[in-house]
């Protein structure tokens, strides 16, 4: 039983630091293009801090583990929003853009609607699976993120320096990024065997193999970048990289999943579903309560209570 705990914290080191060179070097490679905070959070920063849950799922989706696969996206999006926001918002309360507040946040809140119905089959009477035609849909919706991202772009510039960031040369940088993607995939290979093995001896579902230790594995390099920024008072990289991480599970990492391999759906999910949804509508409602477009010391509480409480209901009822 040993063994298997060291290879998961084995491959967690290496989906940490596989994640931090990717973040690195696709960092270098946008701030040598002069993009800015809030985008590089949304997209650069979010794809990279992602990348764990991508690895994890594109092997746990090949080796057919149906409850690993959802539990990790659905698991990773709650611990981003209620354990990392709220903890980050704890150490510093977080200033949000208008255009999180009013497009971002329900971007992220349609995201998990969709998610809802999709895998419920609300319209069909089907078996519960959320097919490769689903998939479909929901990498057109990422594909529609992306677009709207590069429109917000276009608008603004970065005014920042660029000058350490020209020390690297475009080799070195690539060299990160490859790097960072060797470690994801190794670590990731290592997380799943490992997390099915120790699910199967001890008599734990996948699902909450998923939802818990899994998914907070693969956000750590989330919670990681968001806490570095908020302790910089970089409000931008902080509440980007959650809110665009979570969109990231939703309709790429969660599309690929199904492109792999069409996951079978248990309703058991829905619940946390539901969390969700519940978590992002009170963030959305936060940015009106207290001092407006910030997440007080307060609020950041509320969700990391909730989370701690939640989580401590899952793990007594597998007991």
């Amino acid at each position: 039983m040993l063994l298997p705990v060291f290879f998961i914290f084995l491959g967690f080191a290496l989906l940490i630091k596989g994640a931090s060179w990717l973040v690195s070097g696709a960092s270098f490679l946008a701030k040598k293009n002069n993009i800015p905070d809030l985008v590089i959070g949304l997209t650069i920063v979010a794809f990279g801090t992602s990348a764990p849950e991508l690895i994890v799922n594109t092997v746990a989706s090949y080796e057919n583990h149906s409850d690993i696969v959802l539990g990790n996206i659905i698991g990773s999006n709650n611990f981003n929003l209620f354990m990392i926001l709220g903890l980050v918002g704890f150490i510093f309360p977080i200033t949000v853009q208008s255009s999180t507040v009013w497009k971002e946040i329900p971007i992220s809140f349609l995201g998990a609607c969709i998610l809802l119905i999709l895998c419920n089959d609300f319209f069909l009477n089907e078996n519960l699976i959320i097919s490769r035609w689903d998939g479909f849909i929901l990498f057109s919706l990422f594909v529609g993120f992306l677009a709207y991202i590069y429109k917000q772009m276009t608008k603004e510039k970065s005014e920042e320096q660029t000058k350490n960031v020209q020390e690297f040369s475009t080799l070195k940088i690539w060299g990160l990024i490859l790097v960072g993607l060797t470690g994801l995939i190794l670590g990731g290979k290592l997380v799943v065997d490992n997390a099915v093995n120790i699910a199967t001896n001890l008599g734990i579902s996948e699902k909450v193999i998923g939802l818990t230790i899994i998914a907070a594995g693969t956000s750590l390099p989330e919670l990681m970048t968001s806490v570095v920024a908020a302790l910089k008072k970089n409000s931008d990289i902080a509440i980007g990289n959650i809110i665009g991480s979570n969109i990231f599970n939703i309709f790429l990492i969660l599309s690929i999943s199904a492109f792999v391999r069409p996951i079978q759906y248990s309703k058991v999910f829905n619940t946390d579903i539901y969390l969700l949804i519940g978590g992002t509508i009170f963030l959305f409602i936060a940015m009106f309560t207290g001092k407006k477009k910030k997440l007080d010391r307060w609020e950041a509480v509320i969700l990391l209570v909730t989370f701690i409480t939640y989580t401590g209901y899952l793990i007594s009822n597998e007991v």
